[in-house]
């Protein structure tokens, strides 16, 4: 199944039945009186998030839902039946923005999170709701509300505990697939990553947690260059942000520490609320180096780039490092549960 993390709807509700305007009329029974019924609720459009979906398909080439309308009044003091509701099932983590107006109108973060997106119109009322001492015979009703229409953009931000970010081929789904049972596609070329993937890293029975690999960034992606722009999002719901580096490049012409500024640069671009989040550096490859030299390089790069949070090295393809990492991270996600 493709992976789709934005989608354009229209979302329009039913309309209220009409009230009725009607006398009762049966033999014997004179000036029988009013007895018209109410018309019924117009269906409206609930969202609701389901965790068995993981992307927007349903809504790439499905873009109108509509409601049905509500049923006028009846003679005999019959309301009109109301319509039922359509609900739209989304994956966690959705949100609804109204396209017209820009207003976020749920943000769908819990499994069963409801949201109503287009309200049905109230039904009319009946000539039976005018009857007075004084008008014994009211002619009066009232029309149905017309339902709630809205053009709806949906955005779906995948949930993890744990964003890696980093240039094309740092070696991200390399890491991924070393901590998790994830098998995100690897190779030996750019943007080898497509659409973001998930995995779930397990420390030990029951601590674990969600780990989300994003393509490649490349510097200028705040403004669309590249691939990695278009999943930026999926980063905003972390607890952490994974900077991974390939601080031993082939190419001698490749500045490590150059590459990885331009990263958190792109990120403040984006969002200063995204670079604001706690952010760890991942030297990763570090297998490509001798023992003594591996670390001389790490602590000088760590200096160049005057990085004063946690910083690992690591060979996510060997496996090197990264269960001292994964622990690290489990015990930083406790805290901050905590806390």
């Amino acid at each position: 199944m493709k992976f789709f993390d934005e989608a354009r709807i229209e979302v329009i509700a039913g309309d209220g039945g009409d009230g009725s305007a009607h006398f009762r009329r049966e033999k014997f029974v004179p000036r029988g009186g009013p007895d018209g019924g109410d018309g019924g609720r117009g269906g409206s459009i609930l969202a609701v998030a389901d965790s068995n979906l993981n992307t927007l398909i349903d809504y790439r080439y499905t873009r109108i839902f509509r409601a049905k309308h509500g049923e006028p009044g009846r003679a005999r003091d019959c309301n009109g039946r109301g319509a039922d509701d359509v609900v739209l099932r989304m994956p966690v983590g959705t949100v609804i923005r109204d396209a017209d107006t820009g207003e976020t109108l749920a943000d769908l973060a819990t499994d069963g999170a409801e949201a109503l997106l287009a309200k049905g119109g109230k039904g009319g009322l009946g000539n039976l709701n005018f009857k007075s001492s004084t008008n014994r015979a009211p002619r009066q009703f009232t029309p149905g509300e017309a339902g709630e229409r809205r053009n709806l953009e949906l955005e779906l931000r995948v949930l993890a505990d744990v964003g890696l970010a980093g240039m094309p081929n740092a070696g991200k789904s390399t890491l991924v697939r070393a901590v998790s049972a994830a098998r995100p596609k690897v190779a030996d070329y750019p943007f080898t990553t497509l659409t973001p993937s998930l995995g779930v890293v397990r420390v030990d029975m029951n601590r674990s947690f969600v780990i989300a690999d994003i393509p490649g960034l490349i510097e200028g992606a705040a403004e669309g260059a590249g691939l990695g722009h278009q999943f930026l999002r999926h980063l905003q719901r972390t607890r952490l942000i994974l900077h991974v580096v390939d601080f031993a490049p082939f190419d001698e012409g490749v500045d490590p520490v150059k590459e990885a500024k331009a990263i958190a640069s792109e990120l403040k671009r984006y969002d200063p609320g995204l670079y604001a989040k706690p952010r760890w550096l991942v030297l990763n490859k570090a297998d490509l180096l001798e023992p003594g030299e591996r670390e001389r390089r790490a602590k000088a790069f760590v200096k160049k780039l005057g990085w004063k949070g946690p910083w690992y090295a690591v060979s996510a393809i060997r496996g090197e490092g990264t269960r001292e990492l994964c622990f690290a991270i489990m015990e930083f996600l406790e805290q901050d549960r905590r806390a």
